[in-house]
């Protein structure tokens, strides 16, 4: 596994699934890691994991819709750090499934600032900080329903698409400062939000059948990856599209 050893890693949307999972690789990998999220319960866990595994952590509670209290609560956990090497831009999600012309502009509007502009302020908060010190990695997770039609979910997909347009411009405006920043995309992953397709049943095969590895991903899978884009082992690659999905978006 890649190294990385003494960075400190901020991970936003910690408290579960790819989130937490990226969180505690990064402390098995080395790092010390600043975990947010809304769930101050589910933080603690995370909390004890990384710090089991002889590393420091960081816990920070705020909501990303509230853009004053999340670029507050990240300035403390880079200031608790001593500073920030790898932000993690996990935060996002989807809470509904509708033909857009039957979405509700309130809907559309918590869903791109979830997603979308969730990124924006973390970024305008933290990548100053990488930039003066010469060197950082930013990852911004987005989702296969970014990069193709996204029927009953054009919220998401145009939030997630957006993600990828705004990594590009980033990585552009700040590679000659020595950071580098990049998207990772995920499939289908077994998740607490994926828990409802996962029904054994038509439903989940539905689902798995436009999957050339006919599986689901586990959340650790996704983890490694994350590392690799944090560490080293990435130096020469800035403005990219890693997607993480068993193969679906080469069947879409």
């Amino acid at each position: 596994m890649s190294s990385m050893q003494d960075k400190r890693a901020i991970v936003t949307g910690a408290s579960r699934g790819i989130g937490r999972a990226i969180a505690e690789a990064y402390a098995d990998a080395g790092a010390d890691v600043a975990i947010l999220a809304r769930n101050e319960e589910l933080l603690a866990e995370v909390a004890a994991a990384i710090e089991a595994k002889g590393r420091k952590a960081v816990v920070g509670t705020a909501d990303v819709l509230d853009a004053d209290a999340f670029r507050a609560t990240l300035r403390e956990a880079a200031d608790a750090l001593g500073g920030v090497d790898v932000l993690v831009n996990n935060a996002g999600g989807n809470s509904f499934s509708t033909p857009l012309v039957q979405t509700r502009y309130s809907g559309w509007e918590k869903t791109i600032k979830l997603n979308l502009d969730s990124v924006v302020h973390a970024c305008q908060e933290l990548l100053p900080d990488m930039i003066e010190q010469g060197s950082g990695s930013v990852i911004n997770l987005s989702s296969i329903a970014g990069l193709r039609s996204s029927p009953f979910m054009a919220h998401y997909g145009a939030a997630k698409a957006a993600v990828v347009s705004l990594t590009q411009t980033l990585a552009v405006e700040s590679a000659s400062r020595g950071v580098r920043v990049n998207t990772l995309l995920p499939g289908w992953i077994d998740t607490d939000l994926t828990e409802f397709l996962r029904d054994g049943g038509q439903t989940e095969e539905m689902v798995l059948s436009r999957v050339p590895m006919h599986r689901w991903g586990r959340p650790e899978e996704i983890a490694k990856a994350a590392i690799f884009l944090g560490s080293d082992d990435s130096s020469f690659m800035t403005g990219q599209s890693l997607i993480v999905d068993g193969g679906l978006a080469a069947n879409m």
